[in-house]
């Protein structure tokens, strides 16, 4: 079982950085892939990044790719999302994300095994 919490959410204008955190803890061994996904309004929930389960690779979502960045640190139990120039249509509810196999993260919300509650970020002038 992995329990993961989010933070770090709140409003801010276009063209600014945020950074998102989210504080994992499991009661199994073995290493997970961590993910970050959002959703907006009335939207499907959307793949912005993930780590591979070794922390080996890093994959983002078309939408993202060179504006946001994730990390993680495992033996704090820490995932980030470092997120720059950031534009309205980045206003969402973030979810911190888990998922147990070694294979090539999914872009498929339904195929990973654990979620956060959320937190919410809004790009507004």
């Amino acid at each position: 079982q992995v329990q993961l919490q989010e933070s770090g959410g709140r409003l801010v204008h276009p063209g600014d950085s945020l950074k998102l955190f989210c504080s994992v803890s499991k009661q199994t061994t073995g290493a997970y892939a961590k993910g970050w996904f959002r959703q907006a309004p009335g939207k499907e929930r959307e793949f912005v990044a993930a780590s591979s389960w070794n922390g080996g690779m890093t994959y983002y979502g078309d939408s993202v790719k060179g504006r946001f960045s994730i990390s993680r640190e495992d033996g704090k139990g820490m995932v980030y999302l470092q997120m720059t120039s950031l534009k309205p249509e980045d206003t969402a509810i973030y979810y911190c994300t888990a998922w147990g196999g070694i294979a090539t993260p999914p872009e498929k919300f339904e195929e990973w095994d654990f979620w956060g509650q959320g937190t919410q970020v809004t790009v507004s002038s």
